[in-house]
């Protein structure tokens, strides 16, 4: 898995990072809230641990903020606020799943286990997909912007699903080759340029604003404006 972790205590953080990469684990940290959320809203993560009360962003607004940009990945809230009350305040926030502080590794891991297992079971059984107003029917094969159907070839159409899953979150040239053209390597082709530049005049021209945007030096985004 890949974790990030946003949690301010410098003890439980490194504890974390530790044990998380003892168990084989790629584990991203944040000290802060404003720099754990530009690493929720910029990278690709399997789940997320975020604590509550945080410096410079409290981890409600942060998991509000990747939310309302359609990144759906699992957060774990990891907080010393345990009454019911905070419990609630945090779910119904958007959290997937709440551990009070102090807390037992082995079941943390479990739970992050459990979310991520979750997580890959929910995708792989939806057949409708939504982005501001796309919507993607994976059972029908078609595509609407505003009620407007739209003509993809099968490519552009696996291409526009893989980028809907991971809304909201920079996907890189290297995901997308492995991920939609089954390639392990660079071929040194400007087979995305293409197939994006395609994409993007069937999905994003002639509408308001633009849903496909790219992230110079990174890769491609697909979010509201």
């Amino acid at each position: 898995m890949r974790i990030l972790v946003i949690e301010d205590d410098q003890e439980v953080g490194n504890y974390l990072v530790k044990g998380l990469k003892e168990s084989d684990h790629v584990v991203d940290y944040a000290a802060d809230g404003k720099e754990g959320f530009m690493l929720a809203a910029s990278e690709n993560y399997d789940v997320m641990i975020i604590d509550r009360m945080l410096p410079g962003m409290d981890g409600l607004s942060i998991i509000k903020g990747v939310r309302a940009a359609g990144n759906q990945t699992p957060v774990l809230i990891l907080s010393a606020l345990g009454e019911v009350d905070d419990r609630v305040e945090g779910l119904r926030g958007g959290g997937d799943d709440y551990l009070t502080k102090p807390f037992s590794f082995s079941e943390l891991l479990a739970r992050l286990e459990v979310l991520v297992r979750r997580a890959k079971q929910s995708s792989e059984t939806e057949t409708e997909l939504h982005v501001a107003d796309l919507e993607m029917d994976l059972l029908a094969r078609t595509v609407k912007r505003k009620g407007e159907e739209i003509d993809l070839q099968p490519r552009e159409f696996r291409l526009l699903e893989y980028l809907v899953r991971h809304a909201g979150q920079v996907v890189t040239r290297t995901m997308l080759l492995e991920n939609v053209w089954d390639y392990h390597f660079d071929p040194q082709t400007n087979v995305i340029d293409v197939h994006i530049s395609r994409l993007r005049s069937k999905i994003d021209k002639g509408f308001d604003s633009p849903l496909l945007h790219t992230v110079r030096g990174a890769g491609y985004s697909l979010r509201e404006s």
